[in-house]
């Protein structure tokens, strides 16, 4: 009888800490700029995850390579990315770097760096839709108009994975800082 052990993608935030005391090893950040410019794990570098894609495997190279973002949810699909692409001694950090922040490890950042994209895009959709209503009753029944486009803007983003506001939202100037 053969018995076979799967070794787990996941490392915790203990033992990614630890790992970082004893050996080199590569840290990927998946997340976008901005969220890489308000706080990233010391060393890591920044390939968001729409990007991973074109990152070549390290084949001659025995570093382990630790995937993260926020929750790990991002985190999770470059890993299965890179794993099919041939990486090996890759690891996909527990609970991202929020995991990594409630452990009290060591973070690097800009304390003045804009929220993230998606928080924008909820409080500029959230608040067109609700200028929309408001506007509906108060003015013309027309405005309602407006909160169903945003409505079906958000369908077809969360449809199709493509948000044109957070693409537009992505392009302004504080959205754009210069990485480090």
């Amino acid at each position: 009888m053969t018995t076979t052990t799967t070794e787990s993608p996941l490392i915790s935030a203990a033992e990614l800490h630890d790992a970082l005391q004893r050996q080199p090893v590569l840290l990927i950040d998946v997340r976008e700029p901005n969220e890489y410019n308000s706080a990233h794990i010391p060393g890591a570098l920044l390939c968001p995850l729409a990007n991973v894609g074109e990152l070549d495997p390290l084949c001659s190279s025995d570093t382990p390579v630790v995937l993260y973002c926020e929750s790990g949810r991002r985190s999770r699909m470059a890993y299965e990315t890179l794993a099919s692409r041939g990486f090996k001694n890759l690891k996909n950090l527990e609970g991202g770097i929020q995991r990594w922040k409630q452990g009290g490890y060591p973070i690097t950042g800009a304390v003045s760096a804009p929220i993230s994209l998606m928080r924008q895009v909820q409080i500029v959709a959230g608040s067109l839709i609700l200028t929309g209503v408001i506007l509906g009753f108060t003015i013309n029944p027309g405005f309602f108009f407006l909160s169903g486009l945003v409505g079906a803007g958000l369908v077809f983003a969360g449809v199709t994975g493509t948000c044109a506001l957070a693409r537009v939202l992505a392009l302004l100037p504080f959205n754009r800082p210069q990485v480090k």
